[in-house]
């Protein structure tokens, strides 16, 4: 199966707004559950959000809700989670991926993990 690959990252001011897409590198794909993660060099890989194969339901870490939408368009299997008010501690690398089973939040349940997008938020 191809990768997905990750776009829309860069260096943005507090305050300010992104918009990272997800989509696979060849073809589109069969309906996934999906879901965003970020991570920073010496941590964990950090749930941000995700959303049901239907797209009807949305999932966000108590960090970024009310600021991050999750969405996704099945026509060409993408997915893309808009970014607003965004804050230093936003900073990382942005990594897509399909949800597999089990929870929604767990790294460990999520398979096709594209190669990040940076995202850099200065104060």
């Amino acid at each position: 199966q191809d990768k997905l690959v990750e776009s829309g990252g860069g260096l943005v001011q507090a305050g300010g707004s992104l918009r990272l897409t997800c989509a696979p590198s060849g073809r589109p794909w069969s309906t996934y559950a999906m879901g965003w993660f970020r991570q920073v060099p010496g941590k964990e890989r950090e749930f941000v959000a995700a959303i049901s194969w239907s797209g009807t339901y949305t999932y966000y870490a108590d960090s970024v809700k009310g600021r991050f939408t999750i969405s996704k368009d099945e026509t060409k299997s993408t997915m893309y989670l808009q970014m607003n008010s965004l804050k230093p501690e936003d900073t990382g690398v942005y990594y897509c991926a399909t949800h597999a089973s089990g929870s929604y939040s767990s790294p460990a349940d999520y398979t096709n993990w594209g190669q990040g997008t940076q995202v850099t938020v200065s104060s």
